[in-house]
């Protein structure tokens, strides 16, 4: 009795290397936590931050090579996308050395460049490596987010007013919600006396918090290059009010970073005879993604909750965009959205100045 021969078993495929650039408080609650969700397609290889201690704990909760050198993440052949996850100042050096060591893919904690020359010289870096860079603006990624992008009709064009709107305690009480975080940069206590704490407050705001949501504005803002600042006021103890106005459309940023409770993070876009809001999940909430309601004449249609948050949603992206599945990102798209955000950034300062020198003036 002859025996039919058996098929030979798929291997299946090895999950892509990941390195990551700083192991603080994002690396530790949020990235870890997704890329554990994902262990099929993704896997940490490699930690890398500065103080030893740090890196080599991070590493150990997921058996991964640990090192105080960029160098020695980026020269690790098991790593195969980079996550860029250090301070801001360091972003723009680390992404052109990662797209320079031959990785397949690049993340980038925003801003990913701290003005538009840097922006300029990664964009460029890019193009002659061919290396896909995708900036953590995690709502883009949502697939609320991406729902709501398909069923919005003309909203984008006929929007008159978009606002984004955001109540959260500190990061510290999420972060430890999601797990044990090995230690936090030191703070101090702002003289709000000072219009330069001030002034710092408010960038911090727009280029830490509100940025966050810019890209999404800036999708309903073709006008996005002739901004003006109708007002904008600091929030103790962290956030803003801040109105916009652009030849066509109204813009409103509100944020407070306080022990208040419920949080709530929304972005809305109106029309004459038609609204969209989206109720995304607080920063550091593994809870699944936004839930986007938009809104004609007397009829509304609920699009979510779907399976995966953005932070997840940008790990998919990056992964296919290594194994060469998915078309990257538009350079330009990227230089546009911190462009945007920058103007806004400066504009805001601007307002403050000037508000500050009247009130100069009134007293002299």
């Amino acid at each position: 009795m002859s025996s039919q021969p058996k098929a030979p078993q798929q291997a299946l495929p090895t999950p892509i290397g990941v390195g990551i650039l700083g192991a603080g408080p994002v690396t530790q609650a949020i990235h870890l936590p997704s890329l554990a969700r994902l262990g099929e397609i993704l896997t940490v290889r490699h930690i890398m931050d500065v103080d030893p201690a740090v890196a080599e704990s991070v590493a150990a909760r997921v058996g991964a090579a640990h090192s105080t050198s960029i160098d020695a993440l980026l020269g690790d052949p098991a790593v195969e996308i980079v996550a860029i996850c250090s301070p801001h100042q360091f972003h723009a050096e680390q992404v052109i050395a990662a797209c320079r060591a031959g990785k397949k893919a690049v993340l980038c904690e925003k801003p990913f460049a701290m003005n538009a020359e840097e922006a300029a010289q990664i964009s460029a870096v890019s193009q002659e490596t061919g290396v896909p860079i995708i900036v953590g603006a995690m709502h883009t990624f949502d697939p609320g987010w991406l729902a709501a992008q398909e069923n919005w009709d003309d909203l984008p064009e006929t929007a008159h007013t978009i606002r984004s709107s955001i109540v959260l305690p500190p990061n510290a009480r999420f972060e430890d919600f999601a797990t044990e975080v090995i230690t936090r940069p030191a703070s101090g206590t702002p003289d709000y006396t000072d219009p330069e704490v001030i002034k710092g407050a408010l960038r911090g705001g727009v280029m830490g918090l509100a940025i966050h949501d810019l890209p999404l504005i800036r999708r309903f803002t073709p006008d996005f290059k002739d901004i003006e600042v109708l007002e904008a006021r600091h929030v103790r103890p962290f956030g803003y009010v801040i109105s916009l106005r652009t030849p066509t459309r109204t813009i409103e940023l509100r944020a407070a970073m306080n022990n208040t409770w419920k949080p709530e993070w929304s972005f809305e876009a109106f029309s004459d005879d038609a609204a969209l809001r989206i109720d995304f999940t607080p920063s550091y909430v593994q809870a699944g993604s936004a839930v986007a309601a938009f809104t004609r004449g007397s009829q509304t249609t609920v699009h979510g909750p779907f399976d995966h948050n953005g932070y997840e949603g940008e790990w998919r992206e990056l992964a296919a965009l290594a194994a060469g599945t998915k078309q990257p990102p538009s350079a330009q798209t990227l230089i546009d959205d911190l462009t945007f955000a920058l103007d806004i950034a400066d504009a805001t300062v601007a307002n403050v100045e000037s508000r500050h020198a009247v009130a100069e003036g009134a007293h002299a």
